[in-house]
């Protein structure tokens, strides 16, 4: 088994199209983003190596020093399988785009650290 990182995106006018629903839908659309990602979390069990979570603002730490910045980035899994493919397959039809505002999940092998 190959551990892979899934990072659920979404741009700024994504989510700012979210919050342009009336609040009665956005809130039916929320209780059904729940129910759907926690039948994914139920279906995906046996592969999930760690839940994650949503992730806050971002502070880019560089050469220059500490600064905010913006980024895509929404929340993040972590999954166990065979390939890449079947990683990335788990994620058709996810609730974060299908339901909620998001845009889509990258799943990207975690690599081993090179020896040295």
């Amino acid at each position: 088994m190959r551990t892979y990182l899934a990072v659920f995106v979404g741009s700024p006018s994504a989510t700012a199209s979210w919050e342009t629903l009336a609040e009665a839908e956005r809130k039916k659309r929320e209780a059904q983003g729940i129910t759907g990602w926690k039948q994914w979390v139920a279906d995906n069990s046996a592969a999930i190596a760690e839940m994650g979570g949503p992730l806050s603002r971002t502070k880019l730490v560089s050469k220059a020093g500490i600064a905010d910045i913006r980024n895509n980035l929404g929340a993040f899994t972590v999954v166990r399988a065979q390939s890449q493919d079947e990683a990335a397959r788990m994620f058709l039809n996810h609730p974060h785009f299908t339901i909620f505002p998001g845009e889509g999940v990258e799943v990207m092998e975690v690599l081993p650290i090179p020896a040295g």
